[in-house]
């Protein structure tokens, strides 16, 4: 009997051995367990026509392993289209004033975790302070940047929480506040879409954050394991900034591939880029001012 007992004891040991050793290949295999890696060197860039766009798309953690390529391809096409130059890198060591000077905007497209050394985001802060243009998508404002105080703090403005789980991925609707704003300009009040909904721990609108969309949260299940991610009626989604004399546009959507084909978010994109990157004409939205300081408030 107790032979039996010691052999169903050392299977189901293995078996949870085994269990445990896929498991953790398999969070390896999404981004996660990976020890910080920084580039030093970096990329010899081509000769790029102006305005030029940086799309960097490097990941430390959690890997959107079909968002990361369709957004960057979906850059590509509206880069082509608007006559822009559109440089694709996972390489921290771009973020040098030498590289950074190159281009109107950098997009950071999913960047998950610590990818930046300490050069690298002095680099990137002076730039931004300096006039540069800045877009973040989706996993760009989460919680694995929290290494990093000043880009939570002056880019992101606000903690990540979490996300909704079973299921992660609900149609919800977003309510467009600012109609008038260049970027959002002509939209309908209301869009319906399917994400990964992510809440934050406040709203950043009382710290100088233009808030362009909020979530409806009676429009989906905002929980996770029974925890409760409801923000209330203030729950952002799209927002802009100004960090210095730079402009900063955040969109908390764009966890899925299907995203990046869906012609309003695709024009989304192109309008924040547009923006961030100064490239709007003076008419824009009734002469709307270009300056950082006076179009970002209020």
């Amino acid at each position: 009997m107790k032979k039996w007992l010691l052999r169903i004891a050392l299977f189901l040991l293995v078996l949870t051995l085994s269990g445990a050793t896929v498991i953790y290949f398999g969070l390896r295999e999404l981004g996660f367990f990976r020890e910080p890696v920084f580039e030093t060197g970096a990329p010899l860039l081509p000769e790029l026509r102006h305005p030029a766009v940086l799309v960097f798309s490097k990941t430390n953690a959690f890997i959107h392993r079909e968002a990361i390529p369709a957004a960057q391809s979906a850059l590509r096409r509206i880069g082509k289209a608007r006559g822009w130059s559109v440089y694709l890198s996972d390489n921290g060591a771009i973020h040098n004033a030498r590289d950074l000077q190159r281009f109107d905007a950098v997009v950071w497209n999913n960047v998950t975790g610590e990818v930046l050394d300490a050069g690298q985001k002095r680099a990137l802060r002076d730039y931004l302070e300096q006039g540069g243009g800045f877009v973040a998508l989706h996993s760009s404002g989460d919680s694995s940047h929290e290494d990093w105080p000043w880009y939570m703090k002056s880019i992101i403005r606000v903690r990540f929480v979490g996300h909704p789980m079973l299921p992660q991925f609900q149609r919800a609707t977003v309510r467009i506040e600012q109609p008038a704003d260049p970027i959002m300009a002509g939209e309908e009040r209301a869009w319906t879409r399917e994400d990964e909904w992510y809440s934050f721990a406040g709203s950043p609108r009382a710290d100088g954050v233009r808030i362009l969309a909020t979530l409806d949260e009676q429009s989906y299940q905002p929980e996770a394991f029974g925890k409760s991610l409801r923000m209330g009626a203030d729950h952002p989604v799209i927002w802009k900034h100004c960090v210095g004399a730079g402009r900063v546009f955040y969109s908390a959507m764009g966890h899925t591939a299907e995203s990046y084909a869906e012609p309003r978010y695709l024009q989304l994109l192109e309008r924040a880029v547009t923006w961030a990157a100064r490239l709007e004409p003076q008419a824009a939205a009734g002469g709307a001012p270009l300056s950082c300081e006076e179009d970002a408030g209020g």
